[in-house]
């Protein structure tokens, strides 16, 4: 589904990706985590091109992301992406939120729109809050709403970039409840996370990343049980130890 070929980009003199390679299967939850400034933010979206990147390749579906004739546009309305903050239009209603973009990118009616924006509120639990406002939500309930929101338009996969570190600690599971499910569903799903509860209950893979490398990536198991390098194995002591 998402193949990453020795994606590389720099910000000036400053390299934040290094000869990055993964692929993603159909249907696999793969978690990316490491440390802050470790390049995982800028690898997700480099995915859908929110970031540019220098060198390398990146197809998603057989797509190829950075070739001159892609239409971003279309490779984005087929693949989702969840964001640290909820990023929701604040002067329109939940319903409008969801219903916008598939009107706007995919042509449905309005009334089709709705319905589907509607069906997802109530498949994550918010179907009574359809006619509020974003700032009328909790943290937790936007973030379901903005995850409501890129399933509307039917996404082939899921980009998800840190989606509960803005979160209150007890809002955190409501959104973690729903990415659950939809990795049970067989959805394929590209999550950077430090939930390290979350990868070992539904990640198929762990990828590492430090310093714009990728220093491991391995079946959740052996990353957890036996991880290969040092600085793997610090940082888990680290995030484990709590």
């Amino acid at each position: 589904m998402i193949e990453i070929n020795n994606v590389s980009k720099w910000y000036g003199d400053f390299r934040v990706l290094t000869e990055c390679t993964t692929r993603v299967a159909a249907g696999e939850v793969v978690v990316v985590c490491g440390p802050s400034g470790s390049g995982k933010s800028t690898l997700i979206k480099c995915v859908n091109a929110l970031e540019p990147f220098n060198e390398g390749s990146i197809t998603v579906d057989g797509t190829s992301v950075g070739a001159r004739g892609t239409s971003l546009p279309k490779l984005r309305a087929r693949v989702g992406m969840v964001f640290q903050h909820f990023e929701l239009f604040p002067h329109m209603s939940i319903t409008d939120n969801l219903a916008i973009a598939q009107i706007k990118v995919l042509g449905r009616g309005r009334d089709e729109a709705r319905q589907k924006g509607l069906a997802l509120l109530d498949r994550v639990g918010l179907k009574a809050h359809a006619d509020k406002f974003p700032g009328q939500l909790s943290g937790g309930q936007q973030q379901r709403v903005a995850i409501a929101r890129a399933l509307a338009m039917d996404p082939i996969c899921m980009l998800f970039d840190e989606p509960t570190s803005a979160l209150d600690p007890e809002m955190i599971n409501e959104v973690l409840d729903v990415m659950v499910e939809l990795a049970q569903e067989g959805m394929t799903m590209m999550c950077v996370t430090h939930e390290m509860g979350f990868a070992r209950k539904v990640a198929s893979r762990v990828i590492f990343m430090d310093h714009g490398h990728i220093v491991e990536d391995d079946d959740k198991d052996a990353f957890f049980g036996n991880p290969r390098s040092e600085r793997a194995r610090q940082f888990l002591d680290k995030i484990l130890q709590h």
